[in-house]
């Protein structure tokens, strides 16, 4: 419990009463005490009361430092030069004062815009040196006034102004941490999204092409190709559903595809009247030392370039081959359509796929083959989960 109370954040009344401390105790028991003190040079020396009195209006207005921080600054400010100017507090004594000083003028810059903060300090500032140095002496001439006034005021308004803009440099980098993490998050969701909708579309187009054409002359085929559209989209509602699930606030991810679920991809193509092979060769012991992200990017590559194999050059043959390695997963997936290859534009897809590759590091390639065709190659490097 004492260690949580030590660095647990401060509350506004926690503050507040930190300020009244304070104020207590330079109030009373510094500057009452230095006005007390009876002056070197034998001058007169005031009643009781008034030193108390002067100590509390020194002090006192530093438990409302946060309340109003530009007033406060000018009270203590004009309250130590009256009570150095006329001797309440003495010249040796006059250390008194700075700490109130201090602590008003940091708290100015730390919780006031700094132009206003700037210029109120600067007033404050010709103020009291002004009033220093009209009271003439060894001390309290015109360069000391200046310099004396200057060590009270400056180094603790600097160091409140460094203060404000670390804090404020801590908001922006914290802000733009927050803003970074929600557009990966838009983009990751973006391409999960792609992924399953693309395929699945794309299987349900071209069953649905097939179901048209075959309608009268074979309702039979026509029924299993609407068969397939329903498992297909039962499928796909599922995946979208996980996806944006895992978007609402306390609701876990689910499993997501990884290897293990390649083989299934096959399946699918050859609804779209692609033959597609999946070969994974395990060259690891322990494939769950492959972390899950590397997994699925590994799934949604392949996924996405038998896509559009099935959209592009169906009907094709397709070869897939995923080789996990120590420390990376490689990603080859080829086919022999004789289509024209466009190269004039990446669509989503390829820029999908680069940008999972890009995320771990990795290298992607994607072109068409000299033999006729197309390929795509990843390499997606990684470190074994314990």
């Amino acid at each position: 419990m004492s260690a949580h109370l030590l660095t647990r954040r401060l509350r506004p009344v926690d503050l507040y009463l930190v300020d009244g401390a304070l104020a207590v105790v330079v109030g009373a028991a510094l500057c009452a005490y230095a006005a007390l003190e009876t002056p070197l040079n034998g001058g007169a020396r005031e009643p009781v009361w008034v030193s108390v009195l002067t100590g509390l209006v020194i002090g006192l207005p530093v438990a409302a430092r946060r309340r109003w921080p530009v007033a406060v600054a000018v009270t203590v400010s004009l309250a130590a030069a009256a009570a150095l100017v006329t001797g309440l507090i003495p010249n040796f004594a006059a250390a008194a004062p700075a700490v109130a000083i201090g602590l008003v003028f940091y708290t100015l810059a730390v919780t006031t815009p700094m132009l206003r903060s700037l210029f109120c300090a600067a007033s404050c500032l010709v103020g009291v040196s002004v009033a220093l140095a009209l009271t003439g002496g060894d001390l309290w001439s015109r360069t000391g006034a200046i310099a004396y006034a200057a060590v009270m005021i400056a180094p603790a308004w600097l160091l409140g102004w460094s203060i404000r803009e670390r804090r404020a440099l801590a908001a922006r980098q914290s802000e733009h941490l927050v803003r970074q993490a929600a557009t990966e998050e838009r983009l990751r969701v973006a391409r999960e999204l792609h992924d399953v909708v693309a395929h699945t579309m794309s299987l349900i187009v071209v069953k649905a092409a097939v179901a048209n054409h075959v309608a009268d002359a074979q309702p039979g085929e026509a029924r299993e190709a609407l068969r397939v559209i329903e498992a297909t989209g039962r499928a796909a509602l599922t995946d979208i559903r996980r996806v944006l699930g895992a978007l609402r606030e306390g609701v876990a991810y689910g499993p997501a595809p990884g290897l293990d679920e390649l083989p299934r991809l096959a399946e699918h193509a050859a609804i779209g009247g692609v033959d597609v092979r999946v070969d994974v060769r395990r060259d690891v012991p322990d494939v769950a030392a492959v972390p899950e992200s590397v997994g699925l990017a590994a799934y949604r590559i392949v996924q996405e370039a038998v896509t559009n194999v099935v959209k592009h050059a169906a009907p094709a043959a397709c070869r897939a081959t995923v080789t996990v390695a120590p420390g990376e997963v490689r990603v080859e997936v080829t086919d022999d359509g004789r289509r024209p290859v466009r190269m004039d534009g990446e669509g989503h897809g390829l820029t999908g796929m680069r940008e999972r590759v890009a995320m771990h590091g990795g290298e992607f390639a994607a072109g068409p083959r000299a033999g006729g065709g197309f390929a795509v190659t990843a390499r997606l490097p990684y470190q074994a989960v314990a």
